[in-house]
């Protein structure tokens, strides 16, 4: 089956297998400041053409698909919509940043295997650029698990002139609220879907849990169907332990290996932080053994982007 690129010049990026469209990569988001705007990738579809992402769900308008976010950065949110403070809760303040596009240094499709290059610079709601972003995504479809795999890489460099820390509502002292990342919104009907973490199966229960990878499989309507996402942090840890987790399957389907869940942060000026994954989405519910396996051979694979 082979892929094909389109490009809407200034707007976006959609690979395609054959008559499905994989991914669009939305890099000239047109949203309103309140909401952070930053590059996303939705629709997301599998192979089989189900939908696994949703753009602007009613209860939280900021959540954009697969998108890199990060709600506590200083005194900024490049999150969307309102902060968590400490004593204070949530506050919608005048300090959501944006994430924004410069140019892409390298597009290439070979052998079925997409390749993009990226860079970006993080604008703070001031006005000013508080950090430089290589960003660097890709995808290759993978017949032996019949599915395809996004691969996500970016490295993002201080050069605000000042330390910047960056944390989550939960650094900030809300429990089990640790997003931050490379943020995954599924669709409404996901809701109650069915979570694999390492050798553990269960729901909302492994909030905050450790693992090199996570599942996540939900049901859909219309098409008496279920899909699957395999996530896969290649990231090298500074505590040398598996990332902790946000995953949602109560209220509202997410997913995020989250490196700030529970631990602050600090970027110095000129220091840069790097970050590594895989998803790979599928048609149907492999079981937890099956994901394992996806997940094992996504990091015989090596790191993202291919």
């Amino acid at each position: 089956m082979p892929l094909s690129l389109l490009e809407e010049h200034g707007r976006s990026l959609s690979l395609s297998a054959g008559e499905v469209t994989l991914f669009r990569y939305v890099y000239g988001p047109t949203d309103r400041q309140l909401e952070s705007p930053r590059p996303y990738f939705h629709p997301v579809h599998t192979l089989g053409g189900r939908l696994v992402t949703v753009l602007r769900p009613w209860d939280h308008v900021w959540h954009k698909g697969i998108a890199w976010s990060l709600p506590n950065v200083g005194t900024q949110n490049f999150w969307g919509g309102p902060t968590y403070l400490r004593d204070r809760g949530y506050v919608q303040a005048d300090n959501n940043g944006s994430i924004a596009h410069r140019s892409f240094d390298r597009i290439r499709l070979d052998d079925n295997v997409l390749r993009v290059d990226e860079s970006l610079v993080w604008v703070a709601s001031t006005g000013k650029t508080w950090f430089t972003e290589r960003r660097a995504f890709g995808a290759r479809l993978e017949p032996g698990a019949g599915g395809w795999t996004l691969g996500y890489a970016t490295e993002f460099t201080n050069i605000s002139g000042a330390s910047v820390p960056i944390g989550s509502p939960t650094t900030e002292g809300r429990p089990n609220a640790g997003y931050g990342g490379l943020l995954w919104r599924g669709p409404r009907s996901f809701t109650g879907g069915r979570v694999y973490l390492e050798e553990r199966t269960g729901g909302d229960e492994l909030m905050g849990e450790r693992g090199r990878w996570l599942a996540f499989s939900g049901d859909h309507d219309e098409t008496d169907g279920s899909s699957t996402l395999v996530f896969v942090d290649h990231s090298t840890p500074p505590d040398g332990q598996p990332v902790r987790w946000f995953v949602r399957s109560t209220g509202f389907a997410g997913v995020c290996p989250a490196p700030f869940f529970d631990t602050v942060r600090t970027i110095e000026p000129g220091e840069s932080l790097a970050f590594h994954y895989t998803i790979t989405v599928l048609d149907g519910d492999p079981g937890p053994a099956r994901a394992a396996e996806i997940a094992a051979a996504a990091r015989r694979s090596g790191a993202a982007p291919f």
